[in-house]
Protein backbone atom coordinates (compact mmCIF):
# COMPACT_ATOMS: atom_id res chain seq x y z
CA UNK A 1 0.00 0.00 0.00
CA UNK A 2 1.34 3.35 -1.68
CA UNK A 3 1.16 6.68 1.30
CA UNK A 4 1.05 10.22 0.41
CA UNK A 5 3.99 12.20 1.63
CA UNK A 6 3.05 15.38 3.22
CA UNK A 7 6.54 17.53 2.22
CA UNK A 8 7.14 19.89 3.81
CA UNK A 9 10.29 22.32 4.37
CA UNK A 10 12.41 24.60 7.02
CA UNK A 11 15.42 26.75 6.77
CA UNK A 12 18.03 26.63 9.46
CA UNK A 13 21.65 27.39 10.76
CA UNK A 14 23.79 26.02 13.57
CA UNK A 15 27.21 26.65 12.87
CA UNK A 16 28.61 24.66 10.33
CA UNK A 17 26.65 23.32 7.49
CA UNK A 18 28.23 20.01 7.43
CA UNK A 19 27.24 19.39 10.99
CA UNK A 20 23.58 20.05 10.79
CA UNK A 21 23.66 18.12 7.40
CA UNK A 22 25.04 15.25 8.68
CA UNK A 23 23.05 14.96 11.86
CA UNK A 24 19.33 15.54 9.94
CA UNK A 25 20.74 12.91 7.05
CA UNK A 26 19.66 9.88 10.11
CA UNK A 27 16.48 11.32 11.22
CA UNK A 28 13.45 9.34 9.96
CA UNK A 29 10.85 11.34 7.57
CA UNK A 30 13.84 13.47 6.56
CA UNK A 31 13.67 13.13 2.37
CA UNK A 32 16.68 15.83 1.99
CA UNK A 33 19.13 18.18 3.29
CA UNK A 34 21.05 20.72 1.11
CA UNK A 35 23.34 23.00 2.56
CA UNK A 36 23.53 26.47 1.68
CA UNK A 37 23.47 29.71 2.73
CA UNK A 38 20.48 32.49 3.63
CA UNK A 39 20.02 35.65 4.81
CA UNK A 40 21.86 38.65 3.84
CA UNK A 41 23.07 41.15 1.09
CA UNK A 42 24.53 39.15 -1.65
CA UNK A 43 22.56 37.11 -3.94
CA UNK A 44 24.18 33.97 -4.92
CA UNK A 45 26.94 33.95 -2.79
CA UNK A 46 30.02 31.44 -2.51
CA UNK A 47 31.19 29.87 0.30
CA UNK A 48 34.42 31.97 0.22
CA UNK A 49 32.09 35.33 0.07
CA UNK A 50 30.05 34.08 3.13
CA UNK A 51 33.02 32.64 4.77
CA UNK A 52 34.69 36.32 4.89
CA UNK A 53 31.90 37.43 6.91
CA UNK A 54 30.72 40.72 4.53
CA UNK A 55 27.63 39.24 3.17
CA UNK A 56 25.27 38.92 6.42
CA UNK A 57 24.46 35.38 5.03
CA UNK A 58 24.67 32.18 7.45
CA UNK A 59 25.65 29.01 6.45
CA UNK A 60 22.58 26.81 6.60
CA UNK A 61 20.57 23.63 5.74
CA UNK A 62 17.44 23.22 3.65
CA UNK A 63 15.70 20.25 5.14
CA UNK A 64 12.70 18.50 3.06
CA UNK A 65 10.84 16.45 5.53
CA UNK A 66 7.63 14.16 5.45
CA UNK A 67 5.46 15.74 7.98
CA UNK A 68 3.39 12.27 8.25
CA UNK A 69 6.61 10.99 9.25
CA UNK A 70 8.48 13.86 11.53
CA UNK A 71 7.11 17.12 12.12
CA UNK A 72 8.39 20.67 13.22
CA UNK A 73 8.76 20.25 17.10
CA UNK A 74 10.51 17.16 16.12
CA UNK A 75 13.40 18.74 13.70
CA UNK A 76 13.41 21.81 16.56
CA UNK A 77 14.17 19.20 19.29
CA UNK A 78 16.97 18.06 17.42
CA UNK A 79 18.40 21.27 16.23
CA UNK A 80 18.68 22.12 19.84
CA UNK A 81 20.20 19.34 21.42
CA UNK A 82 22.70 19.10 18.65
CA UNK A 83 24.31 22.68 18.45
CA UNK A 84 24.78 25.22 21.35
CA UNK A 85 21.74 28.01 20.65
CA UNK A 86 23.60 30.12 23.63
CA UNK A 87 26.63 31.15 21.93
CA UNK A 88 26.22 34.05 19.99
CA UNK A 89 27.88 33.95 16.40
CA UNK A 90 29.83 31.26 17.27
CA UNK A 91 30.11 27.50 16.95
CA UNK A 92 33.50 26.06 18.99
CA UNK A 93 35.79 27.22 16.56
CA UNK A 94 33.59 28.64 14.11
CA UNK A 95 33.01 32.58 14.56
CA UNK A 96 31.31 35.22 12.93
CA UNK A 97 27.47 35.76 11.71
CA UNK A 98 27.68 33.10 8.91
CA UNK A 99 28.08 30.43 12.11
CA UNK A 100 24.80 32.31 13.77
CA UNK A 101 22.43 30.09 15.34
CA UNK A 102 19.26 31.09 13.39
CA UNK A 103 15.46 29.66 12.09
CA UNK A 104 14.15 31.19 8.79
CA UNK A 105 10.81 30.71 8.81
CA UNK A 106 8.27 30.37 5.82
CA UNK A 107 5.16 31.23 7.95
CA UNK A 108 3.49 31.98 11.27
CA UNK A 109 3.28 28.23 11.82
CA UNK A 110 7.01 27.90 11.47
CA UNK A 111 7.69 31.16 13.55
CA UNK A 112 5.02 30.28 16.17
CA UNK A 113 6.42 26.30 16.87
CA UNK A 114 9.59 28.07 16.64
CA UNK A 115 9.17 30.52 19.47
CA UNK A 116 6.95 28.05 21.45
CA UNK A 117 10.25 25.42 21.77
CA UNK A 118 13.01 28.33 22.99
CA UNK A 119 10.39 29.54 25.43
CA UNK A 120 9.67 26.33 26.27
CA UNK A 121 13.48 25.40 26.88
CA UNK A 122 14.25 29.02 28.47
CA UNK A 123 11.10 28.21 31.34
CA UNK A 124 12.72 24.68 31.48
CA UNK A 125 15.89 25.95 32.32
CA UNK A 126 17.83 23.59 29.88
CA UNK A 127 20.92 26.08 29.11
CA UNK A 128 22.70 27.48 31.52
CA UNK A 129 23.26 31.24 29.33
CA UNK A 130 20.26 32.76 27.70
CA UNK A 131 19.46 31.40 23.82
CA UNK A 132 20.36 33.94 21.20
CA UNK A 133 18.57 32.20 18.27
CA UNK A 134 17.39 34.33 15.56
CA UNK A 135 14.24 34.09 14.58
CA UNK A 136 14.36 35.49 10.67
CA UNK A 137 11.80 35.77 7.84
CA UNK A 138 12.74 33.40 4.92
CA UNK A 139 13.38 35.08 1.77
CA UNK A 140 16.41 33.30 0.06
CA UNK A 141 18.15 29.91 -0.07
CA UNK A 142 21.12 29.59 -2.36
CA UNK A 143 23.00 25.78 -2.73
CA UNK A 144 26.31 26.05 -1.45
CA UNK A 145 29.11 24.62 -3.75
CA UNK A 146 28.30 20.79 -4.34
CA UNK A 147 31.65 19.58 -2.66
CA UNK A 148 29.93 21.17 0.61
CA UNK A 149 26.69 18.61 -0.43
CA UNK A 150 27.02 15.07 1.91
CA UNK A 151 30.40 16.22 3.31
CA UNK A 152 30.71 14.20 6.14
CA UNK A 153 29.10 11.00 4.29
CA UNK A 154 32.22 11.48 1.49
CA UNK A 155 34.99 12.75 4.00
CA UNK A 156 34.67 10.79 7.44
CA UNK A 157 38.35 10.26 7.99
CA UNK A 158 38.91 13.86 7.71
CA UNK A 159 40.30 15.01 10.99
CA UNK A 160 37.16 17.93 11.29
CA UNK A 161 34.15 15.15 10.53
CA UNK A 162 36.21 12.87 13.19
CA UNK A 163 36.53 15.26 15.60
CA UNK A 164 33.79 17.85 15.20
CA UNK A 165 30.74 16.10 13.41
CA UNK A 166 31.47 12.48 14.64
CA UNK A 167 30.53 13.88 18.40
CA UNK A 168 27.56 15.54 17.23
CA UNK A 169 26.21 12.50 15.27
CA UNK A 170 26.93 9.79 18.52
CA UNK A 171 24.75 12.85 20.69
CA UNK A 172 21.76 12.67 18.13
CA UNK A 173 22.26 8.62 17.82
CA UNK A 174 21.80 8.50 21.93
CA UNK A 175 19.36 11.02 22.51
CA UNK A 176 17.31 10.27 19.22
CA UNK A 177 17.70 6.48 18.58
CA UNK A 178 14.36 5.85 18.38
CA UNK A 179 14.15 7.80 15.10
CA UNK A 180 16.63 6.84 12.69
CA UNK A 181 16.46 5.60 9.83
CA UNK A 182 17.30 2.57 9.17
CA UNK A 183 20.11 1.16 6.76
Amino acid sequence: MKTETNLETIVIGGGCYWCVEAVYENLMGVKSVVSGFSGGTVKNPTYDEVSSGRTGAAEVVQITYDANITNLNEIFKVFFTVHDPTTLNKQGADVGTQYRSVIFYKDENQKLAAQTIINALKKAKVYKSPIVTILEPFSRFYKAEEYHQNYYENNKNQPYCQMVIQPKIKKFEKVFKDRLKRK
